[in-house]
């Protein structure tokens, strides 16, 4: 890998690391990543907004099949924007049937969101995707590849199958990925998913070939990348370790699950990563989680690491897809020494511990959510199981018990159970209406550094930029020593 970069800035729930931010941090020399969770839904509720700006316009006049983006504007978009009281309108959910207007979908609202972020510049841009969300990964790689993305990076699950289907997609070819599922012995539940460019989309046998994106597997212990080093399907390129201080969903405490005396998961030795074991490994990585703050990346660099991986503080910026009103609710506490953020053992439907942060008006107000419906219409945290005639059936532990039951999930751990995935988008100023009447609260989640982001602020400031973080971040590294300075002069900013 060349010129790996010395800051990358983490890619945040649904649509906060958007196009916007990582454009922002891309044009000043670091890696730019934009999230790749629910751009599906993302793009089609833009249109819907209007398409303020004429950015999703702008994007889709640039994809190689314009029918296709032709019919999703056509489909979803509003002149002037839905009336305020009026429900988004939601595309097919995620299946192991997809449907071609489903996976068209998947592949167009990928290639938007990198090629607004590549645009103006000729920086690299990663995207980032989870792995517990495994039905959208084929088009949705495939449409930022497209788009020209120089980096793919997944975590929240072990992605051995993904840097083979980055071979495959280069040529282009059709992939396969092993779905897993609930209660089956066999690989990747004994379901494969397909797809085919030249079918989805219709290319011609002589479509021009495509860029291999680097692969960085988000990890957090060092047997993890040992496993994906040796046993991955092809090439991986590098290692983001994230710890449990980091924002969005943590790895669970390795061993039995014990909880503080107020509740949130107890970490100890065996979830520190051995660095040593790692940079024995000999490929380049990335520390996470607490890594803006004071002296980390030199920290980082000692130790052997190409860099850091920055959330919060971005997340926190005016460059941010954040809605206004949370970024600023934060900021203020986060000044006054007052923000605080729990990580919940139980809040997400994926199982992994998650960081919420408290906010007036959020799910992480116990009424709100106990008063909030049991609905499950997005669906990407649902997971997969084997029904009793063979077929594969999807359940989800936020949607209503008495539901999730009678597909033979266990009641027990429906308590305290958030729907993560709308709560995720509303976060992004995109909440759903329903009846005219009820607005999908928000829930933020921030990395346990968040009182840190206030160093950021200009002097006199109440606000920040995306620049702001780099280059405090870099001058603080540079300050510290000479001999070792990173990738890009601070003067460049």
């Amino acid at each position: 890998m060349t010129s790996a970069p010395v800051i990358i800035q983490g890619g945040m729930g649904v649509g906060i690391s958007d196009w916007r931010l990582a454009r922002a941090v891309s044009q000043v020399g670091q890696l730019g990543v934009v999230s790749g969770t629910a751009l599906d839904n993302v793009l089609t509720r833009r249109l819907q907004m209007g398409d303020p700006g004429g950015h999703m316009r702008r994007a889709l006049d640039h994809f190689p099949v314009p029918d296709l983006a032709q019919d999703i504007w056509e489909k979803y978009y509003i002149a002037g924007g839905k009336a305020p009281t009026a429900s988004f309108v939601l595309p097919p959910m995620q299946s192991t049937d997809a449907s071609l207007e489903w996976q068209r979908l998947c592949v167009v609202a990928n290639f938007v969101e990198v090629f607004l972020a590549r645009e103006g510049h000729n920086h690299p841009v990663g995207i980032n995707y989870l792995e517990k969300i495994q039905i959208p990964h084929l088009p949705s790689i495939y449409g930022a590849m497209l788009a020209g993305v120089s980096y793919v990076l997944m975590g929240a699950g072990i992605p051995l199958k993904i840097p083979g289907v980055l071979d495959h997609f280069v040529h282009p070819e059709a992939a396969t990925y092993p779905l897993h599922v609930t209660d089956d012995d066999s690989e990747g539940g004994g379901h494969l998913l397909t797809f085919d460019p030249h079918e989805v989309i219709g290319l011609g046998p002589d479509a021009p070939p495509l860029t291999r994106p680097h692969f960085l597997a988000i990890i957090a212990s060092d047997v993890l990348a040992l496993t994906l080093h040796r046993r991955a399907n092809g090439r991986v390129d590098g290692f983001i370790v994230e710890g449990p201080t980091a924002g969005g969903h943590n790895a669970p405490p390795r061993g039995a699950l014990q909880l503080t005396p107020d509740g949130e998961p107890v970490y100890g030795p065996r979830d520190v990563v051995n660095l040593e074991k790692l940079r024995a490994i000999g490929l380049p990585f990335w520390l996470a989680g607490g890594a803006a703050a004071p002296g980390k990346l030199q920290e980082a660099l000692d130790a052997g690491a190409a860099g850091i991986q920055v959330g919060t503080a971005f997340a926190l910026c005016e460059d941010s897809g954040l809605r206004a009103d949370a970024r600023a609710e934060l900021l203020g506490r986060a000044r006054t020494g007052d923000a605080h953020v729990f990580t919940s053992p139980v809040a997400s439907p994926a199982g992994f511990p998650f960081k919420v942060a408290e906010l007036p008006g959020s799910l992480s107000d116990p009424a709100i959510l106990q008063s909030r419906p049991r609905i499950c219409d997005l669906g990407y945290l649902r997971e997969a199981y084997r029904a009793d005639d063979g077929s594969v059936g999807f359940r989800c532990p936020a949607e209503p018990v008495n539901l999730y039951a009678s597909k033979g999930g266990d009641p027990s751990v429906t308590a305290g159970r958030a729907c993560i995935c709308n709560a995720l988008v509303a976060t992004a100023d995109l909440p759903q209406v329903r009846a005219g009447r009820y607005t999908e609260p928000p829930i933020v989640t921030m990395g346990d550094d968040v009182q840190g982001a206030v160093r950021f602020l200009p002097p006199g400031a109440e606000r920040y930029e995306a620049a702001d973080v780099v280059r405090t971040l870099l001058e603080e590294c540079a300050a510290r020593t000479d001999s070792q300075s990173p990738a890009m002069p601070v003067s460049a900013l």
